[in-house]
Formats: structure tokens, sequence, C-alpha cells
């Protein structure tokens, strides 16, 4: 029997009762288990009209005031915990590693076409296929230079083409983000693919224009939405035309590996990761269970090159715009670089140890720039307790790394630029406890190494070969920087004069 019209709203009423019903007495089932704080969810909407999305760090500061460092949000039917200050991060990512190392599930990635063992190396599930890449990167960034001199030597190299381009800017203004964007890319090419890009190079040019968008869309509003109503993706093409951004940078990642797989010699060693990969794919034939694939190739890839390429970069431009605002600081670290190095030779890795306040401030600027503030979300794989608080299997943990890095009970000025934060009164390099910008426990940055290489071997470079200003006549631009996913400082231009 068909219902009619005047029956459906009711029963439509009913269900929709019902439904608020269950879940409600689900968070009160969750709370009755000493279940972290936090404000009061509305019925199929959670706290998602709470938490102001535009600058989510300054509400997440205000509800550990009120809550606790330990709170809880729910996003729509998504329970999520959010745990604040270095006591709770370490206690769970560290000393409850085991337990909070799983990712919540990406329903996106099933809709644009990756398989269920194609998951990359940040965002893959915690299991099997994540330990199987996470060993392979490891081990093979280190064959491939990561720690030796070799990876050190195309760093510097990298490092005075980049200098080479910002003199070509004859000491004119310029936005210096693209150029330090095409050198750190350099940099990862080199070791997924042996290869060096030209910085006027198009394809070079095309693929940080789609990672770009990418990322904004990786972490944009349509894909918050989407992931806590996945429903909405079984509507057909949505998610293609959702991110057009990451299909093409997958498919400009697809033409770099085309083009390798053409001049790959098999009866040769590898070459850098992609040969690596290739090989490790070829002995997975007719393995269901490995997770060396076409597509997880792709992933793995460009993982290395958003993560690594984008978070470095990112770091160096806020270290030149700090530079700029603190002329000081600079003068400083320019004469411990004539003193240590002098004007000729190039900066090597070694020098950090006779360069205490240069190592001081690129910590600092790691600090004050705090580019992942909330780092990746973890998600529990059984029920743990944390700070007292009981938290459920299967909760999304959202780790505020800016509440360790900027705590006001461990840094004495913890919302300025101060680099004092890492010297002693005898003016020795402090690396704090506090200090941790790539997350902590087994899902903390593999590219952790590199990107402290680079930002030194850089830093050091540019300012070895320039000083830096303001343009005349244009205002003293800010140090509020613009929180997405990343922090990135704002909008601004800069004078390299050769010293």
């Amino acid at each position: 029997m068909l219902l009619t019209a005047d029956a459906l709203g009711p029963l439509a009423v009913a269900v929709v009762l019902f439904l608020l019903l269950v879940d409600l007495m689900h968070r009160r089932a969750r709370w009755a288990a000493r279940y972290p704080p936090g404000p009061m969810p509305l019925p199929g909407l959670g706290n998602l009209l709470q938490v102001n999305f535009q600058d989510t760090l300054l509400s997440f500061r205000q509800l550990q005031r009120r809550f606790g460092d330990v709170f809880s949000l729910q996003q729509v039917w998504t329970p999520v915990v959010v745990l604040n200050g270095l006591a709770a991060v370490q206690e769970a990512l560290v000393y409850r590693s085991q337990d909070t190392s799983d990712r919540p599930p990406w329903t996106v990635y099933e809709h644009l076409g990756y398989g269920p063992r194609s998951e990359g190396v940040i965002l893959a599930r915690y299991g099997s296929a994540w330990r199987e890449q996470r060993r392979f990167s490891v081990s093979t960034l280190r064959n491939f230079g990561l720690g030796k001199k070799s990876l050190e030597q195309w760093v510097t190299e990298e490092a005075s083409c980049l200098c080479a381009a910002f003199a070509d800017q004859a000491g004119r203004p310029f936005s210096p983000s693209a150029l330090l964007n095409k050198a750190v890319s350099n940099v990862i090419a080199s070791l997924t693919f042996g290869r060096r890009f030209e910085y006027d190079d198009l394809l070079i040019l095309k693929l940080l224009d789609a990672l770009e968008d990418s990322l904004k869309e990786e972490y944009g509003f349509m894909r918050q939405v989407l992931e806590a109503v996945p429903v909405l993706l079984r509507i057909p093409g949505l998610a293609a035309k959702a991110f057009p951004g990451q299909r093409a940078f997958t498919a400009l990642i697809d033409e770099l590996i085309a083009e390798n797989r053409m001049t790959r010699d098999q009866a040769q060693p590898p070459r850098h990761l992609t040969d690596a990969f290739l090989d490790k794919v070829e002995e997975a034939k007719g393995n269901p269970e490995s997770s060396f694939n076409d597509e997880n190739l792709r992933l793995v890839v460009a993982d290395l090159f958003s993560a690594g390429m984008v978070t470095t970069s990112t770091t160096l431009a806020w270290a030149l715009l700090l530079m700029i605002l603190h002329p000081d600081v600079q003068r400083r670290v320019q004469q411990e670089i004539d003193e240590v190095i002098g004007q000729v030779r190039r900066p090597e890795l070694g020098d950090q140890a006779l360069m205490p306040f240069t190592m001081a401030v690129v910590h600092e600027v790691q600090r004050f720039g705090d580019i992942i503030p909330l780092g990746v979300p973890h998600m529990t794989s059984c029920d743990i307790e944390v700070q007292g608080f009981l938290i459920p299997k299967g909760t999304t943990l959202i780790t505020n790394l800016s509440s360790v890095l900027k705590d006001e009970t461990v840094w004495k000025k913890p919302f300025r630029f101060h680099p004092e934060h890492f010297l002693d009164a005898q003016g020795r390099f402090v690396k704090q406890e506090a200090f941790i910008p790539f997350s902590a426990g087994r899902r903390s940055c593999l590219g952790e190494p590199l990107a402290r290489m680079e930002l030194f071997l850089f830093f050091t470079s540019l300012l070895q070969h320039f000083s830096f200003s303001v343009p005349a006549g244009q205002p003293r631009p800010s140090d509020c920087g613009a929180f997405a996913f990343l922090v990135t400082p704002p909008p601004y231009q800069l004078c390299a004069v050769p010293r």
C-alpha cells in the first residue's frame, strides 16, 4: 500500500525525532563514562555552529579556558576530542601511541578512484599498509641521501640557484614565495624523480599551481561537508567536480611517473624513490595484500611533494618576513654567519654546532610561525584514558599543537618572535621539550630530518648573500598569519640587497 502525501509528513517527523533521540542517548552514554566535557551539541549539527571556523585557533583557546586541556566536540555525527597542552598531547601521541596512531576514514578518496590499500603515507589508516609504506619511505629516502653528504650537497646547490634567482631581482621589491616554492620542490624532485626543474619550466609551474589548488580543496569547507555527510558523494560526478585541483595535480604526478617509466632501466639499480617503488610493484604482482601498486605510488609521491614542499617553503617565507620585521635579529644572524662560515664557503650542516643564535632563530621561526597548528587528525583504535578522561574507540583526536608551541606557562613571550626562547643564560642553544612542530609519536612527520636540513641550509645561504628589508614606501607588513590548514604569512614584498 502506497503512503499518501498526508501520511508521509508525520512519518518523516517521527523518523527525525527517533534519530535525534538515538543521538542524544548516544551522547549521554559517552558523558556518563567520564567523557571529556564540551559545549552542548545541537541535534543533527553537533557543534558546527559553535566553533568559529574563520578563526578556529581562537575558538579552541576559548574552549580550552572554559573546559580544560581535554574537551569534546561533535562534528555532525562524528565525536571529536581536542587535546591541548604538552602533557595531554604527549600522553596521547607518545605514551598511548599504539592506540592513537589511526586516522579517520577519508571517504572522498574512494570516490576519487583509489583502492582500499591506496592511502599514501600521511592520511593512511594505521595498519599493515601504512607500516609497509612508512618503512619503505624512510629507508628509501635514507638510501637516496637523507642524512648523507650527497643530499646536503644537492640542497646547497639548489640554495645557490635560489640565491641567483634572488640576485636577478636586482634589489627591486618582490614576493619571495614563488621562488621558495620552486627551490624546495626541486629538493623533493631530486629524491622522487632524480631531477630538478629550471624555475621557468612550464611543468613545475603547472605542478605548483595545481598543488596550491589541491591543498585549498583538501582542507576547504566542501571537503569537510562531504566527509561529515558522505551520502552526498553518491551524487554522480560530484567528487570530480568538487576537487578539480586534486585531479589536475594527480594527472601531473602521473605524467612524471610515466616519463620515469620510459627512461628506467630495470637492469640498473634504482635511481630514486619512484624507481625503487616500481621495483616493489613488480615484486608484489599477484599479492592482493601488498600496498605496492600504481595508485599508491601516485599517492606516496603526491604526499612527499605536498607535505615536503609546502611546509618547508612556508616556513622559509615566515623566516624572511620575520627578518625584515626584526632587522636587529637579521644582523646578529649575519654576524654569526660571517664569523663561522664567512662570505665565500657554502654553509654546511656541521656549522650548526657553532651557530647557537642562528639555530635559535630557525627554531623560533618554526615555533612562532606555527604553520600546522592542529596537526593531522588521529583516531582512537580502542577505548583509552587521557588526563583522567575516557575516550571511546573510533573518536577523532585533534592535537592542538599551537596550544603547546604558544603555551603561556612554557614560553616567556608565546605570541611574540623571541629567539631567546632557545638560548640559555650563556647564549647556548637549548631545544625545548615543548617544541613539537613536527608532531610526536608514531605518526610524526617522516620528513623532519629533511626539513631541518633544508631550513638551515637555505636560510643561512640567503642571509650569507643578502640583506633583506621592507621596500621603501611600503607599509610594514603584519606578522599575523592566515589560517586554513596551514598558517601562511600575509602577502608581503621585500628587497634583497647583495651584501
